[in-house]
């Protein structure tokens, strides 16, 4: 399954026309696009012990899983 079928989290984002990282994949470049993801990659992982326990390990796969998509569409 592709991250872009899939939320963690909620459904917050799921009656969304545009996901926001598409949104996002579109106006950067994909330097900025690859560095936004690894940056959520990392925040999730920061704070999983003090904030979201599994859920941001969770999400922190998520982002990790379309980072990897991203490179590997890029190659």
């Amino acid at each position: 399954m592709s991250a872009n079928a899939m939320q963690v989290g909620g459904t917050h984002y799921a009656s969304k026309a545009v996901q926001p990282w598409e949104a996002m994949e579109a106006w950067m470049s994909s330097e900025q696009f690859a560095g936004f993801l690894r940056g959520n990659v990392i925040k999730y992982l920061a704070r999983c012990d003090d904030k979201g326990g599994i859920e941001d390990l969770k999400k922190a796969r998520h982002y990790l899983d379309k980072l990897i998509e991203f490179k590997e569409d890029a190659a």
